[in-house]
């Protein structure tokens, strides 16, 4: 087989190429993306060849920066079709991102099966616009299904993630806790903003280590490496060395996250695709903070999908503080019953076999 991948969200397409390199060991994969995103790191370390067009996501303003970019974008058009002509892909494959809109349709016009694969509730620009052009639509969520209208083929997969559900004994949860200072007498709050951290969810965080809250729970917080300083800088002038305060540990970034993900009683963070998915796999109770200002606010999509369920709480990011953080957590871990049970609806939309599928849908694809 020979697969040529167009990288939205990278990690999602990378674990779709590893699966097919695992079932086709001879498969030839190549990945389109552009000078400027994460691709460039991600894919090649990955062991993936990158090859890059220009693409841009357009605005509907008139200016003459946008002019540009659409000139530049229909280039890039033009960059696809030659790559795809040369590399005479079996399958070309997007996951998500207006890269999308070049690849997919360049493929089209050559006749060539293509595929998307959405991992939002609400999906994006790219397959809304495709959606007639694409031989199957992949989707993480049902709930995105009856919102791709006009589509040929929509198929409910789940998006494939890295961090699976595992089972730790009690001796194994208690050498990862004391790596980082913590114990099983509490519950463990995990709070993270991804890997570049969450400003509106660190200042909850700061708020509460600054007013004792955290007298139930313990933390485990990741700030994201740009404001992990200005942190600790905030606790020292507050007469607080973090180190020493008990019951919390603060890092920049959290390197063994599917340990951590186990062993924590409830997780906190923004709404992306990957970390619903992720909350939905491992049935964990969770509090999400959608980002704001996203395009059709499909964080806050994606967080409907668990509460809906009864699976987790929605804070909003402008109502967002300390005091509001700290009363949800304490409602859901001071209750066994109620952790029991949001972590047992997360499970229901959990689809924790999601390589395969897609694989089966490449094959019958092709």
């Amino acid at each position: 087989m020979r697969q040529l991948e167009q990288p939205g969200h990278i990690n999602p397409g990378i674990a779709i190429a590893n699966k097919i390199k695992q079932e086709e060991k001879d498969a030839k994969i190549i990945f389109i993306g552009t000078t400027r995103g994460l691709e460039n790191d991600l894919v090649e370390r990955a062991g993936y060849q990158l090859k890059t067009i220009n693409a841009y996501g357009l605005s509907k303003k008139l200016s003459i920066d946008n002019i540009k970019k659409m000139y530049k974008t229909l280039k890039g058009y033009e960059e696809a079709k030659k790559i795809i002509k040369e590399f005479k892909p079996d399958i070309v494959i997007g996951t998500g991102g207006y890269i999308c809109g070049a690849t997919i349709s360049a493929a089209h016009s050559l006749k060539i099966p293509t595929m998307l694969h959405e991992s939002n509730s609400f999906p994006g620009k790219a397959v809304k616009m495709l959606r007639k052009k694409t031989n199957t639509i992949l989707v993480s969520f049902s709930d995105a299904i009856p919102r791709i209208q006009g589509a040929k083929n929509v198929v409910y997969t789940g998006t494939p993630v890295k961090i699976k559900k595992k089972d730790y004994s009690i001796n194994e949860k208690d050498r990862i806790l004391k790596e980082v200072g913590l114990n099983q007498l509490k519950p463990i709050v995990l709070i993270s903003g991804g890997s570049q951290g969450a400003q509106k969810i660190n200042e909850a965080v700061l708020d509460i280590i600054k007013n004792k809250l955290n007298k139930n729970y313990q933390i485990i917080w990741a700030t994201g490496p740009k404001q992990f300083d200005i942190l600790k800088k905030d606790l020292r002038e507050n007469h607080i060395d973090i180190n020493s305060v008990e019951g919390i540990k603060m890092v920049q970034y959290i390197y063994n996250m599917e340990e951590m993900m186990n062993i924590s009683n409830l997780s906190i963070g923004r709404a992306g695709a990957m970390t619903v998915t992720e909350i939905a796999n491992l049935g964990k109770p969770s509090i999400l903070v959608p980002l704001p200002n996203v395009s059709h606010d499909h964080q806050l999509y994606n967080a409907k999908v668990l509460e809906k369920l009864g699976a987790t709480k929605i804070i909003l990011n402008d109502e967002l503080t300390g005091k509001i953080l700290n009363n949800a957590i304490e409602e859901i871990v001071l209750d066994k019953n109620k952790m029991e049970e949001m972590g047992k609806n997360a499970s229901k939309i959990a689809v924790n076999d999601a390589e395969k599928k897609i694989y089966q849908e490449i094959k019958k694809l092709i």
